[in-house]
């Protein structure tokens, strides 16, 4: 698979501001401590890391297919001196480990980058106990909401969703959870949504920036005019777009999640 995304400074800044709490605080409430988790798609690790003081002693795994990811989430967890987690390079359709070895399995932000995240789901529930949970959570850019309104910012929002799903991804994966694990053969699925929103003055200039550099620098620049879907005039100009949205006294974006939980 191609990541959209990439792993751009731009990318990883929003990725490490991610927390158990702004991320996955549906999950949160089923969380004991001593139980294991296995965190599918890490990336840096900043909500394994989370998930790691909140269940010790119990061990976490976070697991990614990207090396030079995992060694700076590696990093991280020393320089924080956590020690009951370690990381493996692994793809999520083949997951490194025996039937039944975790007692939780989550996913944030993965289903919507894999060719199939039906089988990732199967996958998922191989490597959960009987009776554990499975968790995930994915954004669903259609339902991505914003003021005020800007035609090129929806003509950002086409770009990216055609980006994706011409790698392989969906880009709407939040509505579409639910449905993926009850096919990939879990009888009690749970599901919720949950949104970050973006409104204050720091918050607007730090979302709007992110998106502006990854509109012209990151992986998505590159997939854009390579793809034909996009020249770099057309994405100084949504980059633009994004600028002055973050400068809008009244600017205020949701980014929308679907949420499941599913019983193994």
């Amino acid at each position: 698979m191609t990541y959209t995304h990439g792993h751009h400074p731009s990318v990883l800044r929003a990725h490490t501001w991610r927390t158990a709490e702004n991320s996955a605080a549906y999950l949160l409430p089923h969380l004991q401590p001593g139980a294991s988790l296995l965190d599918v798609g890490c990336g840096p690790a900043t909500i394994t890391l989370d998930f790691a003081r909140l269940l010790a002693p119990g061990h976490v795994v976070g697991v990614d297919a990207a090396a030079a990811i995992l060694e700076q989430a590696g990093a991280s967890a020393r320089e924080a001196g956590i020690a009951n987690v370690s990381f493996r390079q692994a793809k999520a359709e083949e997951l490194p480990f025996d039937d039944a070895s975790f007692d939780i399995v989550h996913a944030h932000q993965l289903l919507q980058h894999v060719p199939d995240p039906v089988v990732v789901l199967a996958e998922m529930k191989r490597v959960c106990v009987p009776g554990g949970l499975v968790a995930a959570r994915d954004g669903d850019y259609a339902s991505f909401t914003w003021w005020p309104e800007d035609p090129v910012l929806e003509e950002w929002r086409a770009l990216y969703r055609s980006l994706a799903r011409r790698n392989g991804g969906e880009p709407d994966a939040g509505r579409r959870l639910k449905g993926w694990a009850m096919q990939a053969g879990f009888e009690e699925v749970r599901s919720s949504a949950s949104t970050w929103c973006y409104s204050t003055t720091e918050e607007r200039e730090w979302w709007g920036e992110l998106w502006a550099e990854r509109v012209t620098s990151s992986s998505i620049a590159g997939q854009a005019v390579e793809s034909g879907l996009a020249d770099e005039r057309g994405l100084e100009r949504l980059a633009a777009a994004w600028r002055k949205w973050a400068h809008a006294p009244d600017g205020w974006f949701a980014v929308v999640h679907g949420e499941i939980l599913c019983s193994a």
